[in-house]
């Protein structure tokens, strides 16, 4: 198979190659010009289109992650865990039936000194502090484990409620560094701890979570539908809802319109973003389940919804960005994602200058979560190619993020 490295052209002719289906074949797929994939595979172009990216990474069979080569390793390894030590945490073996393995730790950690652990560990995945959250986790899974099973009463809902907040933690951190399939089955993990904690409402931020895996594996309509039926079944009464119910039905109506957006479903997306807006409205700025929801939250989520599907829409996406209020944004990961996504939206309007400005001064921000960032990169190689004059601060953050020159 193509290096992770390698140009972009070259890993869609092996992957095409690999599938046995001509250049035509992958085109009609794709729902592509036929030339667009001729010059992609020859190097004459270095990048397309990210809704023509994400149709070719459908029709070969692939996550687009997988497709622009992007990477699945933190920029530094902790000796005290890692991504790999993660997997292990997420796949536990002892949890196989009929597998026999050594029993969990005799003596876990102090309860409170654990549920403080995670509330540290939540900070770091908000913050971006990936490299170092990728050491924290493994041991904070495992220990989790060990504190559950030796707490009893009233105090144990509470343990697993956390656990499944770990967990969640640990789909988190899987997907954004590419590895979904270890995310699906972090969630599944989470959502069994929401059930022995009886918390529906960790349950549907579960789901919520499960939504965001299924978006980024490519499978939108599941993703949609999984969000909108838990929405459903969590819908607040507007005389009796807490905060904390509005703020979980409200991300789940994000999270299925997200993927509604991406099916250029666009009306059904933004009927999504009103309602969870007006949940916003009536539940305030609320922080629960390892979350933030407020009216600025779904703001940000209606110009990124702006942006997808073959449909961008990117002069909306810009006039509902001007009326986010950058300083309200609780957690800085979500304020840099929704600057990728006005950096996007700059260059599709032809602000080549304003994107480059606007991905720096993340990047200055977040380095190492801006790594992680498929619509930074995808923007990023659509401006390399379109380059009429040699841009080093650009060529430098395209290096920065493994984003191969044009040749």
């Amino acid at each position: 198979m193509a290096r992770e490295n390698s140009p972009i052209g070259d890993r869609i002719r092996v992957l095409r190659e690999f599938r046995d289906v001509t250049q035509q074949e992958l085109a009609d797929r794709a729902g592509c010009s036929i030339d667009t994939i001729r010059k992609l595979e020859q190097g004459v172009r270095q990048s397309a289109a990210l809704a023509t990216l994400r149709a070719l990474a459908r029709a070969l069979d692939v996550e687009l992650e997988r497709l622009l080569g992007q990477p699945t390793v933190t920029s530094s390894a902790p000796d005290d865990g890692g991504l790999l030590a993660l997997r292990d945490a997420i796949q536990d073996v002892g949890a196989i039936p009929g597998v026999l393995t050594a029993d969990l730790a005799d003596d876990p950690p102090d309860t409170g000194a654990w549920l403080a652990s995670v509330a540290h560990a939540t900070n770091l995945y908000w913050q971006g502090g990936y490299s170092e959250l990728s050491g924290v986790l493994p041991l904070l899974l495992r220990d989790g484990r060990a504190v559950a099973r030796d707490t009893a009463g009233h105090d144990a809902e509470r343990v697993w409620g956390q656990l499944a907040l770990s967990y969640q933690l640990a789909a988190s951190l899987a997907t954004q560094s590419g590895h979904t399939d270890w995310a699906y089955q972090a969630v599944e993990k989470q959502l069994q701890a929401a059930e022995r904690a009886s918390d529906p409402l960790m349950s549907g931020m579960g789901v919520s979570t499960l939504s965001w895996v299924l978006l980024r594996q490519g499978r939108w309509e599941q993703a949609q539908q999984v969000a909108e039926t838990k929405a459903d079944s969590l819908e607040p009464s507007i005389r009796r809802a807490t905060a904390s119910q509005y703020a979980v039905y409200g991300n789940l109506l994000i999270a299925a319109a997200t993927p509604a957006a991406r099916r250029d479903q666009h009306d059904e997306a933004s009927e999504l973003i009103n309602l969870a807006e007006a949940a916003a409205t009536r539940s305030g700025p609320t922080r629960a389940y390892g979350s933030a929801f407020s009216v600025v939250d779904v703001q940000t989520q209606a110009v990124n919804v702006a942006l997808a599907g073959r449909r961008s829409r990117p002069e909306v996406a810009l006039r509902l960005a001007a009326r986010v209020d950058l300083t309200a944004i609780s957690r800085p990961v979500h304020a840099a994602s929704h600057r990728v996504d006005v950096a996007h939206a700059q260059y599709a309007t032809g602000d080549s200058d304003g994107a480059l400005g606007t991905l720096l001064e993340v990047e200055a921000v977040q380095p190492e979560w801006i790594r992680y960032q498929t619509l930074a990169a995808a923007t990023v190689r659509e401006m390399l190619e379109a380059e009429r004059r040699k841009n080093t601060p650009l060529r430098g953050l395209a290096a920065r993020l493994g984003v191969e020159p044009a040749l």
